[in-house]
């Protein structure tokens, strides 16, 4: 099994470690029930996106 030659060095770490961090998602408002929702997707409570109902309210719940 191969094995480290040298020791990892902190700052080697941390430099590899500088893009391991989560980001948080886009949220935006929901235009007709100003409930929170990923952008480009459907509103998960009302069933709208860009003015239109797509889906049903009773069925989006």
């Amino acid at each position: 099994m191969a094995v480290p030659k040298r020791r990892t060095s902190s700052a080697r770490r941390d430099k590899r470690r500088a893009h391991d961090a989560l980001t948080l998602p886009a949220m935006s408002v929901c235009p007709n029930c100003q409930e929170p929702k990923l952008p480009h997707r459907i509103c998960s409570s009302c069933g709208y996106y860009k003015g239109k109902e797509v889906v049903k309210a009773n069925a989006a719940e």
